[in-house]
């Protein structure tokens, strides 16, 4: 007990210093935050609804990003994610999996679309390409380490009726992890949706675009019908996540 009280002081102090450096504790600097905040929060209303239609679209641009880059990223992260387990295959496997893996990861999905974007030109396909990248790195390393909590017991006992590994992954490793593949895939589709909102400002396509262009150009009314159909985008997809969770995750019986 003691020593998780010094460990807990000791977190609060560093957190004290840290903030302290950053200006956290200068009344004046917060202050001045504070009436910028404000005056930010009134030039936001009344919202701008003449940009609705063309937010509209470039927020289905976003949300198109999205899907496609998410259900490819986990494409690809599966089998990685596998190969990545290393009950089933040897260090020379699993480990550049897991290196692959973090690599990937490593590099921030914007940066990703700067690449991307230098690849294949403005537009979507790099933003796209991007967000698959970026799901990958996640996914991969999440399916990796979900697939090594597969029951041992189980997995000895099927091994040792002759499975292959091709079997133990069908029949064992897959069932067994199928209701955290699935909720880590809607999880991450729910992020990718926020993430890909600010692609746009690296020439990514989508809702991003905008984002900028209202910000530069201090048109903050526009910006607040954008910033309110991005939430309401938001909202709908965990709405459908939690539906698509409640229907289809196993539940024990």
């Amino acid at each position: 007990m003691r020593r998780d009280l010094l460990v807990m002081g000791g977190m609060g102090v560093a957190l004290g210093v840290v903030l302290g450096q950053m200006g956290f504790f200068e009344g004046e600097k917060m202050g001045r935050g504070l009436v910028n905040a404000g005056r930010f929060a009134r030039d936001l209303f009344p919202p701008d609804a003449s940009v609705t239609p063309t937010a509209v679209k470039a927020m289905l641009e976003t949300v198109q990003m999205a899907f496609a880059g998410t259900l490819l990223g986990f494409l690809l992260s599966l089998p990685l994610g596998v190969l990545g387990v290393r009950f089933l295959f040897p260090r020379p496997v699993t480990y550049p999996a897991r290196l692959l893996s973090a690599w990937v990861r490593t590099v921030p999905a914007l940066l990703w679309a700067i690449l991307f974007v230098i690849v294949v030109g403005l537009g979507p396909l790099a933003g796209t390409l991007g967000i698959a990248l970026y799901t990958v790195g996640y996914l991969s390393k999440l399916y990796a380490d979900l697939f090594e909590g597969t029951d041992p017991e189980v997995v000895e006992a099927v091994r040792g009726v002759g499975a292959s590994r091709l079997h133990l992954v069908r029949f064992v490793v897959f069932p067994e992890g199928a209701n955290g593949v699935l909720a880590q895939l809607l999880f991450m589709l729910e992020y990718n949706i926020r993430a890909s909102a600010i692609l746009g400002f690296v020439g990514a396509g989508g809702i991003g675009f905008l984002l900028q262009a209202y910000i530069q150009t201090l048109e903050y009314q526009r910006l607040a019908t954008v910033l309110l159909l991005l939430l309401g985008v938001v909202l709908g997809m965990e709405a459908l996540g939690g539906w698509v969770r409640r229907r289809f995750l196993l539940t024990p019986s």
